[in-house]
């Protein structure tokens, strides 16, 4: 499986590609829908989810519900067009009429420059239109589809906010994967934790006044994947490789790490690696979880953990200093419609990055030209694990 997406934050729609899911899966745009409108929400958003209604149209490779083995194309409309139909349209304009839209002040965190320099873009507009993190739209399209393929193969998912701006949620390990879902689509900021939401809260409300942003952690759990998924015989075929990646190129991500993560670093290896034990029902499996459902690149058959580390968001309304590039003067950043934070959102869109590549991961290791053959391998594959 794999995936391609296209489009700009005005443009007339975001645009998924998917090749390689197994023909005769269910599917619908509804389910696809669900995970959209959760990607638009969350405390903290701001004006531009309150234009859009992300609603998927199914364009291709779904036939009376079921996927047929060829490319799924996905599209999300972008409502907001129709104001900036001038500004973001195809056709040649009037570059006395354009040149006041021109933006030649990148934003400090943003890819504005960088992305300026690497093209050649003297307006930089041609950069901030596809960095923007409304692309993450087309991502969770992608990721819902994975997510209904890992859901129809017994494998659930689920992910949250454990952290805003030194707001710390405590763990509830003893939740059940499903009261965990719960759990987070009852949050205004998708947490676990009832007793920080108001702090959370009251910090995304401070940061909003102050015209300034705020980060935080969040963490995505998956329960069902059997052992020895990945490869410790391949650098890039290291599952938790893939996932990293993955989530380190959601907009704004600057860490991630599974299980106890950087905590490793400071204990001895006796409190860090997972004693593994056997019964014969459940078969091989971990006395702990501090890898995160991971060793050698490969799952253990426990519940992956892995977390994710997004920084503020860098648009701020109360901009930093940057410089023009026309005239090398300095000046105050140009301001774009902004969260105060994102990290609600976030969860969700790291949630269904995640989902693809474990995903992607299961097609490639079994036979997935049709669902019903991979559901059977890895039924079998199951098996043969806990009885190895």
């Amino acid at each position: 499986m794999r995936y391609l997406t296209a489009g700009e934050s005005h443009g007339k729609q975001l645009t998924t590609i998917i090749e390689g899911v197994p023909a005769g899966m269910p599917l619908l745009a509804q389910d696809i829908n669900e995970s959209l409108h959760r990607r638009q929400g969350g405390y903290g958003r701001g004006k531009r989810m309150e234009i859009e209604t992300d609603d998927v149209h199914i364009m291709s490779g779904v036939r009376h519900g079921y996927t047929l083995g060829s490319p799924i194309t996905l599209v999300v409309k972008n409502d907001d067009y129709k104001h900036w139909t001038d500004i973001m349209g195809e056709e040649p304009i009037d570059p006395d009429t354009y040149i006041r839209r021109i933006v030649t002040k990148p934003r400090p965190g943003h890819a504005d420059l960088n992305g300026a320099i690497k093209y050649g873009h003297r307006d930089m507009r041609n950069v901030l239109e596809r960095s923007s993190a409304r692309e993450t739209a087309a991502r969770v399209a992608a990721g819902a589809v994975g997510k209904i393929l890992l859901n129809h193969l017994g494998i659930k998912i689920v992910g949250y906010v454990k952290e805003i701006a030194g707001v710390v949620a405590k763990d509830f390990q003893s939740l059940s994967i499903d009261e965990k879902i719960n759990r987070s689509n009852q949050s205004p900021v998708r947490t676990l934790d009832k007793d920080v939401e108001e702090d959370m809260m009251s910090k995304i409300d401070q940061a909003k006044k102050d015209g300034d942003s705020i980060g935080g952690v969040a963490e995505v759990i998956v329960e069902g994947v059997p052992a020895g998924i990945g490869s410790y015989v391949h650098y890039d075929r290291k599952l938790d490789g893939r996932i990293a990646g993955s989530v380190m190129s959601i907009n704004a991500f600057k860490g991630v790490e599974f299980g106890i993560g950087f905590l490793a670093a400071r204990k001895n290896g006796s409190e860090v690696h997972d004693e593994i034990m056997w019964s014969k029902n459940k078969g091989y499996y971990r006395k702990t979880n501090r890898l995160g459902g991971f060793e050698g690149g490969m799952t253990t058959g426990m519940p992956i953990v892995v977390k994710g580390v997004m920084k503020p968001i860098p648009t701020l309304y109360k901009p930093l200093q940057s410089v023009d590039i026309e005239t090398k003067e300095p000046f105050h950043a140009s301001i774009e419609r902004s969260d105060a934070c994102a990290v609600p959102a976030a969860s969700v869109v790291m949630e269904h990055v995640v989902a693809f590549e474990i995903a992607k991961a299961i097609t490639e290791q079994f036979s997935s030209d049709q669902f019903t053959i991979l559901k059977r391998e890895l039924d079998r594959h199951r098996e043969a694990s806990r009885c190895f």
